[in-house]
């Protein structure tokens, strides 16, 4: 195939696309040199280049599909909804919003800038040379939505994949090359040896998705360059049941939320808190949920995806054997084929090994309390997360749970399904992240407002000798307290200031007539 490239390429025993790690300062010179021509400023530019990325998403559907199965054995429809077809529609509402967008903004004049004449607003520019770090457990949305929003704010980008999900990585390898401006825009594949390389380079903005501990590394190398980042992190999300909650309802939208791509999801639902006298109920209600969406073994079911790899398997296979909770339902699983069953483990007490770290898996423990303030207490033992779900039928009892606690987002009875609203930020507090994106958000965070003055050289100098220049006595130093007095519409007279308004306005119109 064609990989479109000027860098060194090989193939690891992974079978993975690996760049030469030696190269990667070139790389990231050429695109530099890219932006340096500011080829990617104009809005024709950036609109064929997004243009170019949805046909590149449009065309290629299949072989995505294909690599989904490979990495995560995603059923058609699942790929279609959190990849494929999410994209796709966040190009199309880039491309709608693109030119109010990249306008400019007006802002609020004070006196002084009123009497000036002086033209106020911002100006959104690129920062540069953008890094975007994508995300194995969903490899094209995590690492095309980014790079969306780097193209539409008119910076050029460098892309690293992750390697674990090896069939997407080498996809994007070639694919980005052959659809997009190779000059401007390049994609760096590789293991841990390459990501450092990647690091060591200057960057304008760096946007990374994974975990809070490889987070914390980025963020590090950043601060060398004082490098922005946004980090796009995870952690242990609750759900709460309350006593009044609709049980069925909210079994069903748990079960959904935390099976969806086996659970290696950022926002599943990582663990629940429920009255102690509705768990029995909640569980039963948990495991109809669960036959009913994959059958009886789930293991079984097209629509139930696979666990990464051995690794992770492994992991998970631990975390089960290792609870001092009770396993209800699930913990089977399929070493051959790195599936594990939709888990269910109650009796779970905060101190359980399970409590410790995310989750990312179809495990789902379940911490009985005895009241609403136990579970609050709880959610706040712990570092920010960056969802969290609450089931209730009381909007009294869901503000009160709101103020009470802190997250990236709270959902009332639903899972998940926030991400896919463009006008919510969406994005982490704390260990679960640093800034937020998704629709015009993702344009903003890879844009610098640009603070801009335009100030005349006309008559109105004859005004600024008489207040704003040197040397001072008391009469301009009066004038000049009246104009920076933050509350100058009590200091100066309105008449005297609609008056001077009059003059200036009569100067103006003589001005133009003659």
């Amino acid at each position: 195939p064609r990989l479109g490239t000027r860098h060194k390429l090989h193939q690891m025993a992974s079978d993975l696309v690996s760049t030469d790690a030696t190269t990667v300062p070139m790389v990231v010179r050429k695109v530099r040199d890219g932006y340096l021509t500011r080829r990617t400023l104009p809005r024709e530019y950036r609109e064929g280049q997004l243009r170019a990325l949805q046909r590149m998403l449009s065309e290629n559907k299949q072989r995505l599909m294909d690599a989904f199965v490979k990495d995560l054995n995603k059923c058609e429809m699942e790929a279609v909804m959190t990849e494929i077809s999410y994209c796709i529609n966040d190009v199309t509402h880039t491309l709608n919003h693109l030119d109010s967008w990249m306008a400019p903004r007006r802002v609020e004049k004070d006196f002084a800038n009123q009497l000036n004449f002086n033209d106020l607003y911002t100006y959104p520019e690129p920062y540069g040379v953008a890094l975007v770090i994508g995300a194995w457990n969903y490899p094209l949305q995590l690492t095309v939505s980014p790079l969306i929003g780097a193209i539409a704010a008119g910076n050029t980008c460098i892309v690293k994949p992750s390697e674990i999900s090896v069939a997407i990585s080498n996809l994007l390898v070639e694919l980005i090359p052959r659809y997009l401006d190779q000059d401007c825009y390049s994609v760096i594949s590789g293991g841990v040896d390459v990501s450092q390389a990647v690091l060591r380079e200057r960057f304008d903005y760096i946007f990374y998705t994974g975990s809070t501990p490889v987070g914390k590394l980025v963020m590090k190398q950043a601060a060398e360059n004082l490098t922005p980042v946004t980090l796009e992190l995870g952690g242990k999300s609750p759900c709460i049941i309350t006593s009044d909650a609709a049980i069925e309802v909210a079994a069903k939208r748990l079960v959904w939320g935390k099976c969806i791509n086996s659970g290696q999801t950022c926002i599943a639902p990582d663990y629940v808190i429920c009255p102690r006298d509705k768990q029995a109920v909640l569980v039963e209600r948990c495991k109809e949920a669960i036959r009913e969406f994959y059958g009886e073994d789930p293991r079984l079911s097209p629509d139930y995806g696979k666990i990464i790899n051995l690794r992770h398997f492994n992991r998970l296979m631990s975390l089960i054997r290792s609870t001092r909770g009770n396993v209800v339902f699930g913990g089977d699983a399929d070493e051959q084929k790195l599936k594990i069953n939709p888990t269910l483990i109650t009796d779970v007490t905060p101190g359980d090994p399970i409590m410790e770290d995310e989750i990312f898996g179809p495990v789902l423990p379940f911490v009985p309390v005895d009241t609403v303030d136990e579970a609050i207490n709880l959610v706040n033992s712990k570092e920010k997360p960056l969802a969290f779900y609450v089931f209730t039928e009381s909007k009294a009892l869901f503000e009160r749970i709101k103020r009470a606690t802190s997250s990236g987002a709270i959902l009332q009875n639903e899972t998940l399904v926030h991400y896919q609203v463009s006008a919510l930020p969406f994005g982490g507090v704390g260990h679960s992240g640093i800034g937020a994106y998704h629709g015009k958000l993702t344009f903003d965070t890879f844009t610098h407002r640009r603070a801009v003055l335009c100030a005349g050289t006309g008559f109105m100098e004859s005004l600024n000798a008489k207040i704003k220049y040197p040397p001072w006595d008391e009469v301009k130093e009066a004038r000049l307290r009246r104009l920076i007095s933050p509350d100058g519409g009590n200091v100066v007279p309105v008449m005297s200031v609609l008056m001077m308004l009059a003059v200036i306005s009569v100067v103006v119109m003589y001005l133009q007539v003659f």
